[in-house]
């Protein structure tokens, strides 16, 4: 029986997948989580054979969830669904340790396939996700992606350098260099610009 912690801000889909995983054959849902706060805490509570995470979520995003229990767990087998792979965030995954890249599109009877394969010692890039990251059109950095990210959830430039610990300055220098680069005239502007073309 290989157990499993699922973790999305998509409710249908969470609970649809919580219902149909298990009928794939011998994988238990021991908890859900709507964000990545409560994502890494439900993981470090249930210590489950494998978390099956969703990479963007509200607050706290994948990524931000899987460094946080990977100080606590560094061992713990990850799962990453996610609708755009790109290439950094692919690399930034991996470097975290994540084990699992598969689609959200995906059907469960193969993310179930997957959640074994990873729970017995092995690594799964679906190919359609390899083959998006390796496609790039994106001009932004991984840096000034994450502060876009972060500005299209509505925060200060004050509130962004605390959340990704830099200094305002540097924060004002990644969001002129994205303006310049999507040719618009606001850092609004310029996340909303990212997002429609799939970039964040």
């Amino acid at each position: 029986m290989t157990t499993v912690v699922l973790a999305d801000d998509e409710a249908l889909l969470r609970k649809a997948m919580a219902a149909l995983l298990p009928l794939e054959g011998e994988i238990t849902v021991l908890a859900e989580a709507h964000d990545g706060e409560s994502a890494a805490e439900a993981t470090l509570r249930h210590r489950p054979d494998v978390l099956v995470i969703d990479l963007e979520m509200p607050g706290v995003d994948g990524l931000g969830a899987v460094a946080r229990i990977r100080r606590d767990l560094p061992g713990q087998v990850i799962l990453m669904l996610t609708r755009h792979a790109r290439p950094g965030v692919l690399r930034k995954a991996l470097k975290l340790g994540v084990q699992g890249f598969v689609s959200k599109a995906a059907e469960p009877a193969h993310i179930a396939t997957v959640i074994k394969t990873l729970h017995g010692g092995k690594r799964w890039v679906d190919p359609d996700v390899s083959a998006l990251a390796v496609v790039d059109d994106c001009p932004l950095t991984d840096r000034e992606v994450d502060v876009l990210r972060v500005t299209g959830e509505g925060y200060s430039v004050a509130d962004i350098a605390a959340r990704l610990h830099l200094a305002e300055g540097t924060v004002r220098n990644y969001l002129s260099n994205a303006m310049q680069k999507t040719q618009t005239r606001t850092r609004h502007e310029a996340a909303r610009y990212a997002r429609e073309h799939d970039w964040l």
